[in-house]
């Protein structure tokens, strides 16, 4: 479920790599905007109904990210790339969900102060945990890497 991959996994890594929205028109739906992203040639202009319609664009980032790294031996990070898309097409307020605002804040003390999130060992924790913690944790070097890249191209 929330192994890497998926709908979950990526919300996840949105939710850290995104910051909340600072205005935008996508607030509510309905609403239009063109796709980031060719279909058929052409960027067409959308009716979002709803966060299906979101997440159908979302697919499309990422079957062009996939083909686009294939094709031109690139590695695009699918969630990386996704979420610098963003703003041209929705809120990035739809993607964020309090229970998982709340496991990275537990995440973030846990490693921090050295504690553990739950009682026991590494055995005893919840197998839904230990996934989240490698999504976080990916998401958060991701977000490191991203923000050292700005510092250098804007030093």
């Amino acid at each position: 479920m929330y192994e890497s991959g998926g709908r979950k996994s990526l919300q996840i890594e949105l939710n850290v790599l995104g910051s909340s929205c600072g205005g935008c028109k996508y607030h509510k739906f309905p609403y239009k905007a063109q796709l980031p992203i060719r279909v058929d040639g052409a960027y067409p202009t959308w009716e979002f109904k709803n966060k299906d319609d979101i997440w159908k664009v979302t697919d499309l980032i990422e079957e062009e990210t996939i083909k686009v790294n294939k094709k031109k031996g690139m590695e695009f990070d699918l969630a990386v790339s996704i979420n610098a898309q963003l703003p041209f097409f929705t809120c990035r307020n739809i993607f964020l969900e309090r229970s998982m605002q709340k496991d990275i804040q537990r995440y973030l003390y846990c490693e921090k102060f050295g504690t553990s999130p739950y009682k026991g060992d590494y055995g005893e924790q919840p197998c839904l945990w230990v996934d989240k913690v490698s999504i976080i944790r990916s998401a958060l070097a991701k977000l490191e890497k991203n923000n050292i890249d700005k510092a250098k191209n804007n030093g």
